[in-house]
């Protein structure tokens, strides 16, 4: 009987970094730890500064570990936030004066550290959708436990919400979507679109994202009972901070 070929041994490099791995999953080495530097490797395993280097960049390369500096290269590991399509949006929310983000995060701190807000010529996609030339613009960027994982740039039309709480930096309870039923606009149907892409340089840098890390693009419209369109939002999140979770009947 013809026996099967041994495989290959992994190459050091290979194997020091699944060393790594298994204690960053196992927990043994947390979020925000320290790994073992080029020349803590080199002379614990016998092994050239290049082979060191390829270990760690295994790891950065995966999302599980982010270079420092001058400092290092750290654990990058984060608890996932469970993004519920379809319960996040209930109307039951927002009319309860809870924001959409109470539903994602759970009871885990959050914050916008960043927003932007301003009327605009809208681009012929959105002016397409909205019917409208014109457009308030909100661009906000969310953190979760004090890391940024997600950029989103919603669009209203402007003769819509001019002077209304959507212009402000502060929309109130319940957010937009309370404030457009407010207007006799609330939105009763959702449509997204979901697609993976490796991030643009400016969303590497404002959701400080590790080398390999792609991101999820979510495009969103919100339509009244009758179908008029009353919001266009892009969501760009950090895919390595995402589960998207979607119930279905059959």
């Amino acid at each position: 009987m013809q026996q099967s070929p041994v495989p290959p041994e992994l190459p050091i490099y290979r194997r020091i970094a699944d060393g790594l791995r298994e204690a960053i999953l196992s927990g043994d080495l947390r979020d925000g730890d320290r790994l073992p530097g080029e020349n803590a490797l080199m002379a614990s395993h016998g092994i050239a500064r290049a082979t060191a280097r390829q270990a760690l960049s295994v790891l950065i390369n995966e999302g599980l570990a982010v270079p420092k500096r001058g400092s290092g290269v750290y654990v990058r590991q984060f608890r996932p936030i469970r993004r519920h399509g379809s319960q996040r949006l209930s109307r039951d929310h927002w009319e309860r004066g809870e924001a959409i983000w109470d539903s994602d995060t759970r009871g885990r701190p959050y914050t916008v550290d960043q927003v932007d807000i301003d009327r605009e010529t809208a681009d012929d996609a959105v002016a397409r959708v909205l019917d409208s030339p014109e457009v308030w613009v909100r661009r906000r960027r969310y953190s979760v436990d004090d890391r940024p994982v997600q950029l989103s740039v919603s669009h209203f039309p402007a003769l819509l919400v001019d002077g209304t709480a959507i212009t402000r930096e502060d929309t109130g309870p319940g957010g937009v979507y309370a404030r457009l039923g407010e207007l006799g606009h609330a939105p009763a149907h959702f449509t997204e679109e979901i697609r993976a892409r490796m991030p643009h340089p400016h969303e590497t840098v404002q959701l400080d994202l590790p080398a390999g890390t792609p991101v999820i693009v979510i495009a969103r419209v919100a339509r009244t009972v009758e179908g008029v369109a009353v919001e266009v939002n892009e969501m760009t999140l950090d895919a390595a901070s995402y589960v998207l979770q979607y119930d279905f009947d059959s």
